[in-house]
């Protein structure tokens, strides 16, 4: 009987301070302010503020309570790890992919900016018309050893 009275006084409030708010011109916050204002009355009307009331002198309901926030400060904890990981799982998995995709075979001769081991050959001259003068067949062997 308390709580309905205490929600009705609560709804009546926040009416009066909406009327306020449109008497100012500010509809839309006035607006939100009813909107607010008649939640606790439509709690008192649907039982759910009874259920409450029932609820709060009950020690399996805060037992219940206990396990949610539990629950609620694992979830918690767990994201705020995986926010310093670095992503979610998928995305680690992808990312590892990546890497794995883009890294050098295992059974490469030599690394790819090691010491050269024989002189490098002088490029053969250009065909005249091309204004470059440069000789792409390393290119084409290194396009060649990745199967491209």
């Amino acid at each position: 009987m308390i709580a309905e009275t205490v929600c009705s006084a609560a709804s009546a409030a926040g009416l009066g301070i909406a009327v306020v708010t449109a008497y100012r011109k500010r509809y839309l916050s006035a607006a939100r302010i009813a909107a607010y204002s008649l939640v606790p009355v439509g709690l008192v009307m649907t039982g759910v503020v009874g259920w409450l009331a029932d609820t709060a002198f009950s020690p399996t309901a805060w037992a219940g309570f206990v396990v949610l926030g539990a629950a609620w400060a694992l979830f918690a904890s767990t994201r705020a790890v995986e926010r310093r990981r670095g992503g979610t799982r998928a995305e680690r998995k992808a990312a590892a992919r990546e890497a794995k995709r883009d890294a050098v075979a295992p059974a490469a001769s030599a690394p790819s900016l090691g010491p050269a081991t024989r002189p490098a050959a002088k490029p053969a001259a250009a065909p005249r018309g091309t204004g470059w003068g440069e000789d792409f067949s390393d290119i084409e062997a290194i396009l060649k050893k990745h199967g491209i």
